[in-house]
């Protein structure tokens, strides 16, 4: 079984072979330091893993066995942010574990996971403790060798990491005592990093795609730039979504609606025939990824519903009925997602997008300059959009309009990723319509969920019904989100009139 924990830390090293002589100095009095308690030597013993072609590394993620100290095991390292890093372990054994291997499957796709690199170190631990004894950090000084092939390296490492709930603030202080002893934070991000490349053995960098590509100020180039962003979104929330991390689903399914979108916005930049078979994997993708994300987000908005009532106007055993409907709906949604990413139809369609983006399909547009050429391409997602919002304000309520402002919705989205993706390079004008048409989804996705919520609350009044309970609760919902559906009928006009400004500004 896989834990995971947090883990801040930095890591230091010696300016100069005197300082490393002098050593460590003593921290007590730094900060909240009250005490630095020895807790001996450990030796250990790590060998890492990655593929041939070190695309872990290239990524900064580490995966290692190591025996020796208090946590032997293997150890999954991926980057949150500069010096936090999430460690996920597993129990020793002698091949990769199935959890852990789960979790790289979107970088390493079929590649094998072999040996690289071994470290061997020889750690001195020391306890930083307040003045109540509490743990604040861990002070590790390792003597560590690096072997690699027929390449060695060796070199000393201070490592600092906090204790659960500490204060981050107590690194920097760490930092200027270390200063002033002859220390520095280390230039390598992690001690594999300081290994590759002091055995000749650094990964190469991640490949762009622009060395052969269009020139930097075309339309080619910019659409090319975004597309990889939202690739490697995609490759990177996938070890998110299978841990269950918050917003991680709803990240990964706002990336391939964007790549999506993209693809038929600039169809004039990149082949539409290259393009369209991968879009449809990515619809796919998005629908297995959605079952279980939007019976989440059902659930909330009735839970939110039922919140604002009276108590006085719940009736009958209303949330356990909820309950009950909930689990029945989402039993095997998270397990079909989980299935999605294990498959080879996700491997293929990561692999499809590597290879699309490696050598694009571009048309004679593409040579076009950015500048020049995006207006055009975004202004023509937002006329869309007008047209299904005019028709859809053009029906009388009922279901046929529900249904064209759903479709509205869709081309909101659509217009909005395409004025977010030409706005590094149109600037303030794209950054002012995507704002105003974020307004009109944001008002039309209310709308539309009102109107899933509420065939959810007429069957949820149904079954209550046939097993004798009162339906009163599920109708009085019901009859709330209709009048709040109507509301928002009535508040777009508003609200999309607000977006006429900013289209204007860009066409110029």
């Amino acid at each position: 079984m896989a834990a995971t924990k947090r883990e801040i830390e930095r890591k230091f090293e010696f300016r100069t072979t005197k300082a490393g002589r002098r050593g460590v100095p003593d921290l007590t009095g730094t900060d909240a330091i009250a005490a630095v308690t020895d807790q001996g030597t450990a030796e250990l013993d790590a060998v890492y893993y990655d593929t041939p072609d070190q695309r872990l590394a290239a990524d900064g993620l580490t995966l290692r066995r190591r025996t020796g100290g208090k946590d032997a095991g293997w150890h999954l390292k991926l980057p949150v942010a500069p010096g936090v890093r999430d460690e996920i372990t597993a129990p020793l054994g002698d091949t990769v574990p199935d959890a852990l291997t789960a979790l790289l499957r979107s970088r390493v796709r079929d590649a094998p996971l072999e040996p690289q690199v071994r470290l061997l170190s020889s750690r001195k631990l020391s306890h930083l403790l307040d003045a109540d004894g509490a743990l604040l950090a861990e002070l590790s000084t390792d003597a560590v060798r690096a072997e690699r092939a027929d390449a060695t390296a060796a070199w000393t490492e201070v490592e600092v990491e906090l204790a659960d709930g500490a204060d981050p603030a107590l690194l920097d202080a760490v930092e200027k005592t270390f200063r002033k002893a002859g220390l520095r934070v280390s230039d390598a991000p992690s001690k594999l990093a300081r290994a590759l490349t002091e055995t000749g053995g650094e990964p190469p960098a991640r490949t762009t795609g622009t060395e052969a590509g269009p020139a930097a100020d075309t339309v080619g180039a910019h659409v090319l730039a975004y597309l990889r962003e939202q690739r490697d979104t995609l490759i990177a929330q996938d070890p998110a979504v299978r841990r269950g991390l918050p917003d991680s689903v709803h990240q990964m399914r706002v990336a391939t609606r964007r790549l999506r979108s993209a693809f038929k916005t600039y169809r004039r930049i990149l082949d539409p025939a290259e393009t369209g078979p991968i879009g449809e994997e990515l619809r796919w993708l998005a629908a297995e990824l959605g079952v279980d994300r939007d019976q989440e987000v059902l659930l909330e908005r009735i839970q939110t519903r039922l919140d604002e009532l009276p108590r006085t106007l719940v009736l009958g055993p209303v949330r356990g009925r909820l309950k009950i409907w909930n689990v029945a709906r989402r039993t095997g949604s998270r397990r079909a997602a989980l299935a999605a990413l294990d498959s080879g139809r996700h491997v293929a369609l990561l692999n499809a997008l590597d290879a699309l983006l490696a050598d694009p399909p571009l048309l004679k547009a593409a040579a076009r300059p950015a500048e020049s050429a995006l207006p055009a391409a975004v202004l023509a997602d937002y006329e869309r959009l007008a047209g299904r919002i005019g028709g859809a304000l053009s029906m009388n309520p009922g279901e046929d309009r529900d249904l064209a402002l759903h479709e509205a919705r869709k081309a909101a989205k659509r217009a909005r990723y395409a004025a977010e993706a030409a706005a590094p390079a149109l600037g303030k004008p794209a950054r002012k319509l995507a704002r105003a048409v974020k307004a009109v989804q944001s008002l039309l996705g209310d709308h539309q969920d009102g109107v899933v919520a509420r065939e959810a609350l007429r069957g949820l009044g149904v079954q209550a019904a046939g097993a004798g309970e009162s339906a009163f609760t599920w109708g009085l919902l019901y009859a709330r989100e209709e009048a709040l559906a109507e509301r928002r009928e009535r508040e777009l006009p508003e609200v999309w009139a607000a977006t006429a400004g900013p289209a204007a500004a860009l066409r110029g």
